[in-house]
């Protein structure tokens, strides 16, 4: 039993056994492209501007994420030590830039936790709080706190880093470090097309439990438009690892994951599809 997540046996044999064919995370990575509806997304994001809200393009494909792996939670296993684990929560982590003191530019790694009732509104102020609480050039987050103390003591960062690995391995890791650990999460995303960057495909990293990386590019036109369309597309780069789920049934999630971002509004709701009674 480890504090993230529960132990996961009722598998088939060859799923149970890929873990151990495959026991690197870089061994189990397949990669794919995918595709956002620029055009739609933006326009929804306009449209709810003109109405007072605030929305991104990271709140809503996080939004569509999320709502996507509810219904289909095994995009949310982990892989550690050759086991199968099922999330206990969901969260995901981004990088943003910052500056510091000196005027020279950072970067920190965020990690926020999203819950059933979430909808894209208070996704992206859970998303907005934490970047305007980050980029404080004098601000140190709780993950760049721990970081630094490792790193002020020659040799210590090497000691805690490769304990905190072998602790992981075993589940014995603590939960307060887990939650610090922007590496241990659902989702790893990052958005290039903020630096004006095409996309590439991430790896998820070995250290952690991280089991799918999404990089959001820069916009381009759309090869399949009309000519003359001014139409463009948003292209990701999906990492993922195949050990936590077959090819049909991450399928079927990307299949919804489409679905909700050609249809953004469908995510105004509770992500979890339940309707809360007034005085409940």
């Amino acid at each position: 039993m480890r504090p993230d997540g529960t132990r996961v046996t009722n598998l088939s044999p060859i799923v149970q056994a890929l873990p151990h064919i495959m026991p690197r995370r870089f061994d189990a990575q397949n990669w794919a492209s995918d595709y956002v509806d620029e055009d739609i997304v933006k326009g929804f994001i306009r449209q709810k501007r003109r109405e007072g809200q605030h929305v991104t393009h990271m709140s809503v494909l996080v939004a569509a994420y999320y709502k996507a792996a509810l219904e289909h939670p095994k995009v949310n296993y982990f892989i550690m030590n050759r086991k199968i684990y099922n999330r206990n929560h969901f969260c995901f982590s981004f990088v943003i830039l910052k500056t510091r003191a000196d005027g020279t530019p950072d970067e920190t790694t965020l990690k926020i936790f999203l819950e059933p009732e979430d909808d894209v509104f208070s996704i992206s102020r859970k998303i907005k709080e934490n970047v305007e609480l980050n980029q404080n050039r004098v601000h140190n987050n709780s993950t760049d706190k721990f970081a630094n103390m490792a790193f002020r003591i020659p040799g210590l960062a090497r000691l805690v880093f490769g304990l905190a690995y072998r602790l992981d391995l075993h589940g014995l890791l603590p939960r307060k470090i887990i939650d610090l650990s922007p590496f241990h999460t659902s989702l790893f995303i990052t958005n290039l097309a903020s630096i004006n960057t095409s996309y590439i495909f991430h790896h998820c990293y070995e250290f952690g439990t991280t089991s799918v990386f999404v990089c959001m590019g820069k916009p381009v036109p759309d090869p399949h438009a009309p000519a003359g369309s001014r139409k463009k597309h948003m292209p990701l780069g999906v990492v993922m690892d195949e050990r936590i789920a077959t090819g049909i049934e991450y399928s079927r999630f990307f299949a919804a994951f489409e679905r909700y971002l050609k249809k953004p509004e469908l995510l105004e709701c509770r992500l979890d599809g339940k309707t809360v009674l007034a005085g409940v």
